[in-house]
């Protein structure tokens, strides 16, 4: 709780630095603030408690998930202070929702209650839908903000209209209760109705076919760290949070439901990875990747009570890949009209340092060896082995070998030919967030332990 409650105050803080002109500020003591709030965070690692009547839950599930999202949220706001250095008047505004969006995440993943669940959805949402259409005077920034406003909006409708249900069923929003009428047979049909309108919603959130369709053209139209924030920090928060949920509602639904999972998961995989090969825009490519990747992650949801270090493992793995590859997208692509794969050609030599990051993040989201990702998908498709879902494995196997074609295509092209790029100075938040994120992926490949114990 107390972790919630630093983070907004730090939203709040950003905003107040604004307003007595200290802009240079906002972006070191929004970093130092993130960093100690991650420390203390860290710190309560073994803590099992809840709060106002149970609203607010704090466990190990809420302390890993929130420590790894401010990692991620420290590293787009030391992105922040270049990326918007055109528009520097305005840096409050975007550091503070970011860090507004990242109290949504908190809250998304440390409910007890159903209506702390649903503001930390809202929060989340609205803030991804402003800065989505952040730039206007950008036509596709535009489209993307209304598109995702439009889509987004509607998803969470659902699943209040799905939490609306599942209320008048059992006449709380308390988790425990939920929990308790999922595993009774005499629940009411309506309870059911209820909780897969949320699961649509949320499938809806983490961008999975058959709800992928609006991811590719919002991270193509919005700006590169928008595209960023919604590729890493959303898509961890959104899947951490539909586990959580898939905990307490889905009791009775077994079979049907995991049936659903196993086929979406299925489509996810086969759907994002065929996609992307036909891609040229690197950001479109990473949008199909992420799809594939939702595929992944819900194959943890067939099991609640055995994969939840797996699954972290994995959100860890990917959204570290991801930040990293992002680090170099956003600086090759920068002041360029859109990302073309084409920006890339000889990158990698003449940059051999951010070139060999943008590689291990690209080799890792492959699932190559020392690289987490490879442990990430091992464990999911060793524990899915022994939970009999073979079916499941062989298509993970399968998309995983087509995956590696179009990163290679990537990697070959940063190899190839000559530099397209300018050949400048390269600020330094750019390697510190690049190698920091890498260094992280390839720590825990290493030592898996480190997370998975």
């Amino acid at each position: 709780m107390n972790t919630l409650i630093a983070i907004s105050l730090l939203g709040i803080l950003c905003l107040l630095l604004e307003v007595f002109n200290l802009r240079k500020a906002i972006v070191p003591v929004t970093a130092v603030g993130l960093a100690a709030t991650l420390v203390y965070t860290i710190s309560l690692l073994g803590t099992n408690t809840s709060h106002y009547n149970n609203m607010v839950v704090t466990n190990k599930f809420t302390i890993g998930f929130s420590s790894l999202f401010i990692v991620l949220t420290l590293f787009l706001v030391l992105l922040s202070a270049d990326f918007y250095q055109k528009t520097a008047h305005k840096i409050a505004d975007y550091v503070s929702i970011k860090i507004f969006l990242l109290a949504g995440g908190i809250a998304m993943v440390s409910f007890g209650n159903m209506a702390m669940f649903f503001l930390g959805l809202e929060i989340l949402s609205i803030s991804l839908y402003i800065l989505a259409g952040s730039n206007p005077l950008s036509l596709k920034s535009n489209e993307a903000g209304m598109k995702y406003f439009i889509m987004g909006s509607f998803a969470s409708a659902v699943i209040l209209f799905g939490i609306a249900l599942v209320y008048g069923a059992i006449g709380s929003f308390d988790v425990n209760q939920i929990y308790e009428a999922s595993h009774s047979a005499s629940t009411v049909d309506w309870f059911y109705i209820g909780a897969s309108m949320i699961s649509v919603g949320m499938l809806f959130k983490i961008a999975a076919v058959p709800f992928h369709f609006w991811a590719p053209d919002v991270y193509e139209g919005a700006p590169a760290l928008t595209t960023a924030t919604m590729s890493t920090l959303a898509k961890v928060v959104a899947i951490a949070a539909f586990f959580k949920l898939n905990r307490y509602l889905n009791g009775n639904m077994k079979e049907a439901y995991e049936v659903m999972l196993v086929v979406i998961a299925i489509l996810s995989m086969t759907v994002g990875n065929i996609m992307a090969l036909k891609q040229y825009n690197v950001k479109r490519i990473l949008a199909y990747s992420g799809i594939s990747h939702a595929g992944f992650m819900l194959v943890s949801l067939l099991n609640v009570n055995l994969y939840a270090p797996t699954l972290f493992y994995y959100t860890i793995a990917y959204a570290t890949a991801g930040m990293a590859a992002f680090a170099v997208v956003i600086y090759v692509c920068k002041d360029k009209e859109n990302e073309d794969i084409e920006h890339f050609r000889g990158f990698g030599k003449q940059n051999p340092v951010l070139g060999a990051v943008l590689t291990a993040a690209l080799l890792s989201m492959g699932g190559i060896p020392i690289f987490s990702g490879f442990f990430a998908k091992f464990f999911i498709f060793n524990e899915a082995l022994h939970s009999h879902y073979t079916v499941l494995v062989v298509f993970g196997i399968l998309n995983s070998i087509i995956a590696i074609g179009y990163y290679f295509r990537i990697i070959g092209t940063l190899f190839s030919g000559q530099s397209v790029t300018e050949n400048k100075k390269i600020p330094l938040v750019y390697y510190l967030v690049a190698l920091g994120a890498i260094a992280i992926n390839i720590g825990i490949g290493i030592l898996p332990s480190i997370i998975t114990g």
